[in-house]
């Protein structure tokens, strides 16, 4: 075991003990898959990965649950959409509750006072501090819409 071991990675390892003694195969595999996503994350960044690191590999492996479920309906394969719709609900578990349109607007409405940014040309100032400031509770692309909008307004 690891001497850093934040709430999250606790969680999940405790969720995981859980599933395998009730049997869940399916949490069961979805929490491994994280656990071993996370462990990757973090031996490529040479760092154990704090809550909200932990929480972006997270919104990572959901966005791709997302572009799975697309495919897959697009594709006609009920039997593989189900699956991915049973992941992306137990990996929502483990993300704080989503922003609101309204509430991303409000927060970069803050970092672009802050930084100071008059247009389209300071939206490199904006979104890192943004996305820091939102990890794991709003989506990327959702973030730079916003951002973009305000921006050229």
């Amino acid at each position: 075991m690891e001497a850093q071991f934040s709430p999250l990675k606790q969680k999940l390892t405790d969720d995981l003990k859980q599933a395998m003694r009730s049997g869940d195969k399916v949490r069961r595999s979805v929490i491994r898959l994280l656990m071993a996503a996370i462990k990757n994350t973090e031996i490529a960044q040479q760092a154990t990965l704090a809550d909200a690191d932990v929480l972006g590999v997270i919104a990572k492996e959901v966005r791709q649950r997302h572009e799975s479920i697309d495919a897959f309906k697009l594709g006609d394969r009920h039997d593989l959409l189900a699956q991915e719709e049973a992941e992306l609900a137990i990996l929502n578990e483990y993300l704080p509750q989503q922003m609101t349109r309204e509430e991303i607007i409000t927060a970069a409405r803050q970092v672009i006072e802050e930084v100071g940014a008059l247009g389209l040309g300071d939206k490199g100032k904006v979104m890192p501090n943004l996305i820091a400031q939102l990890k794991g509770r709003a989506d990327g692309r959702e973030i730079n819409a916003v951002v973009t909008e305000l921006l050229s307004s």
